[in-house]
């Protein structure tokens, strides 16, 4: 039996010759171009250092922003919630696979969020393939930021409706475009949709400007806070860091990165909620999030609205490393966060960048075409509360290294 299966794997499974082709001509140009990611297997746990083919580096790559990945008062609250209910909730949402710990997580995320109500999804992507698609229709327009997450352009893409770029952050060319699609008679509802912080450099949206020109032309107003929640607002997002929970439609988080487990979720009125119920796809046809999952998250969010220390480390140990890579030369953009991406420019560049700081001891990755633009090609940084200053200190030690090595800083 286990020759057989040894011979099985070793046989190179007959593709059609029209998808070979394919497949071997634009694998070749992606890693010509410098565009084929790698993936390290991570051996063990996802904390402030990591072990990769067995060398211990000092992680920069993760969003487990305030190190509750790895917390132990999480982990025995996830065993205790599985020896009760199981590994899985064994049905979708609608069917019987309700527990009454999903009921009570949908409480505490909308306590946390500052609304009427919240429903989870098993993963922050599933949340806009769900929420967009089951409000805005073909009859509609979506006003998107150009830098949106790649889900928030899918769940676009998904509800049929025109789609209206908006150039990055620009309040005129906003309120110039809402102007000219609900003035056009065209669409029966105009939605905008924008991240609350950008992952890629960092800042936040312009929420309070927002809210403005959403209220001049009668705009639904959408806030994917992926990286604000537990990171900005004091933990509670970006909504709250502006005071806006009461004017954002719908409120949109993740629960794998400050949140440290998986999943996500939408906040907002009562009304909302109910119809995604009944109408977002992901929730009526994936099975639930596992109660182990489950119970971690709401350990998680009690640790976040206990005490600000954790979201204060993130801060510090996220304004130290800026400072350091500002002060050795890097090209750290705009970010108003502890995302802090060091901006090489040429792709080929920026993954050689990215081996040699691994080869030297920090895992940092390389972030290239097509999740930035050609030429904007970066290494993305994110500090955790879990880091050291030491660990920090010998991060840039080797960024001063690096860099001077390969010319990106002098």
């Amino acid at each position: 039996m286990l020759l057989w299966r040894h011979h099985l794997f070793e046989r190179k499974i007959p593709l059609s010759n029209i998808l070979n082709t394919f497949l071997t001509e634009n694998l070749a140009e992606l890693r010509n171009q410098g565009l084929y990611n790698e993936i390290d297997p991570v051996e063990g746990p996802n904390g402030p250092k990591i072990k990769i083919k067995g060398k211990e580096l000092v992680n920069l790559s993760s969003n487990n922003y305030l190190g509750l990945a790895t917390d132990e008062d999480l982990k025995k609250l996830a065993i205790a919630a599985t020896e009760k209910y199981g590994v899985g909730a064994g049905a979708v949402r609608t069917i019987n696979g309700t527990l009454d710990i999903h009921v009570e997580l949908e409480k505490k995320l909308a306590e946390f969020k500052g609304t009427e109500a919240a429903i989870a999804y098993q993963s922050g992507f599933n949340c806009n393939m769900a929420a967009i698609s089951a409000v805005m229709t073909k009859k509609d327009a979506i006003l998107s930021d150009e830098l949106n997450h790649a889900s928030i352009i899918d769940g676009c893409r998904l509800s049929g409706a025109k789609i209206i770029r908006v150039n990055h952050q620009d309040m005129d060319d906003l309120r110039a475009k809402a102007k000219e699609a609900t003035e056009s008679g065209l669409y029966e509802k105009v939605m905008y949709i924008t991240d609350g912080v950008f992952s890629m450099d960092g800042n936040i949206a312009n929420l309070p400007e927002i809210v403005k020109i959403a209220k001049e032309f009668d705009l639904i107003t959408y806030v994917d806070d992926a990286h604000g929640s537990g990171v900005t607002g004091k933990g509670k997002g970006t909504v709250k860091h502006f005071g806006l929970e009461k004017e954002i439609d719908f409120q949109i988080g993740t629960l794998s990165k400050a949140i440290g487990v998986v999943g996500g979720y939408v906040a907002g009125s009562q009304d909302l909620i109910d119809w995604l119920k009944v109408r977002s796809r992901p929730f009526l046809f994936s099975t639930a999030l596992p109660a182990g999952d489950v119970a971690a998250i709401m350990g998680a969010l009690d640790k976040i609205t206990a005490s600000t220390e954790l979201h204060d480390k993130l801060w510090e140990n996220g304004n130290y490393l800026k400072e350091g890579l500002a002060k050795l030369g890097f090209d750290i953009g705009v970010s108003e966060t502890p995302i802090t991406p060091c901006i090489i420019g040429e792709e080929k560049l920026t993954q050689q960048f990215s081996a040699r700081l691994a080869e030297e001891g920090v895992y940092a990755k390389s972030i290239v075409f097509p999740t930035v633009a050609k030429g904007k090609g970066r290494v993305r940084n994110m500090p955790t509360a879990a880091h050291t200053k030491e660990m920090l200190d010998e991060a840039l030690a080797i960024y001063e290294k690096v860099g001077k090595e390969l010319g990106v800083i002098s």
